[in-house]
């Protein structure tokens, strides 16, 4: 009972958030509609989607003593110790990305503006550093729930935050429009671009 109510908070946190966080990266879509208090609305948004996944990531810890019955062994083979291992090798550069594009996005991280310039530091070289260094992170927060369950289901976040990083781009174009094209055709998504090759 308890394990399914844990994995129901789980999947209903997960849509939330991700309904959030669209909303919170669409300041310039939503301006034409309410004007400038667009920005402070979607700041709103993404607090709330922060809230939301913060809930989820513990839904991932407490399923640690209340696992769903599924036909998957409860834990690995191997003892804990191997698994928190493995997590902080999934954390370390997933953290650093999370912190450099962070760090280089400023105050917009948390809080859109509409004055806000196009960013610099690593985001010269990829678009999405914050997402490319989330998404992991829920693997390692499945590795150290020692869960193969929650290792697997950690796989339903890389189309979700494909999506999240579309959906911000989107909205980005509406903002600095034939800027930030320029910028699409020569960074990319979410890994380096090799020298001369244009974005499909």
């Amino acid at each position: 009972m308890l394990a399914c109510l844990n994995f129901g908070i789980l999947i209903a946190a997960s849509m939330l958030f991700t309904g959030s966080y669209v909303k919170s990266v669409s300041p310039a879509a939503l301006e034409r509609t309410m004007g400038q208090r667009a920005y402070e609305r979607c700041g709103q948004y993404r607090l709330i989607a922060s809230v939301f996944m913060t809930v989820a990531a513990a839904n991932y810890m407490v399923y640690y003593w209340y696992p769903l019955p599924v036909p998957l062994p409860r834990t690995f083979p191997w003892g804990w110790t191997v698994s928190a291992l493995i997590a902080l090798v999934i954390a370390v550069p997933s953290g650093y990305l999370m912190y450099r594009g962070i760090r280089d996005a400023g105050a917009e991280t948390m809080e859109p503006k509409k004055e806000h310039e196009m960013y610099g530091g690593i985001y010269t070289k990829i678009r999405h550093p914050q997402a490319l260094g989330e998404f992991p992170l829920w693997w390692a927060m499945a590795f150290l729930a020692n869960s193969p369950f929650l290792v697997l289901f950690s796989c339903v976040y890389v189309p979700v935050w494909y999506y999240l990083c579309r959906a911000e781009e989107r909205d980005l174009l509406l903002r600095y429009g034939e800027a930030y094209e320029a910028y699409c055709q020569r960074v990319g998504f979410w890994l380096p671009k090799r020298p001369g090759k244009e974005e499909q």
